[in-house]
């Protein structure tokens, strides 16, 4: 992956369109329509944005577990 190294030590920012605040929690998602229960994509989320993802996702029938940043779920938790 190509990067600038400057980059490298920057905390990890809210993946909501426009945010730039610090990311404290997880959004661990899967399209169950592609993907099997094996692939889990994540989204990070500042506190402000934890509901809108969550709710985002959740209203197109996608399985959604929001956990602590530092905290990963479980391979077959999104079933």
């Amino acid at each position: 992956m190509i990067g600038f190294d400057d980059e490298t030590d920057l905390p990890p920012t809210c993946s909501r369109a426009g945010c730039r605040l610090p990311a404290v929690w997880n959004v661990n998602w899967r399209n169950p329509r592609i993907h099997g229960l094996e692939r889990v994509k994540v989204w990070l989320a500042c506190d402000e944005h934890r509901d809108y993802l969550h709710d985002y996702l959740a209203a197109r029938d996608f399985p959604v577990i929001v956990t602590p940043l530092d905290q990963h779920v479980p391979e077959g938790a999104l079933s």
